[in-house]
């Protein structure tokens, strides 16, 4: 994957954070963003959706005062 593409997936699920109040909402939250995000940059939806709900979880989980 070209290094564009990486920084353009990263710059877009950074700016959409969805953290939820649990564990199963910030893993959805960041899967949805990641499968779209795939999507449109042309990738495998079920690779982005994993790559994002983990991303999302690590996040919130990391800095929970930037998800409430």
């Amino acid at each position: 994957m070209p290094v564009k593409k990486i920084i353009l997936t990263l710059a877009a699920c950074a700016g959409l954070a969805a953290c939820g109040d649990t564990l199963g909402e910030q893993a959805a939250g960041g899967a949805a963003i990641g499968a779209g995000t795939a999507v449109i940059t042309g990738n495998s939806a079920l690779k982005g959706a994993a790559v994002g709900a983990g991303a999302n979880v690590a996040y919130c989980q990391l800095y929970p005062s930037q998800c409430n």
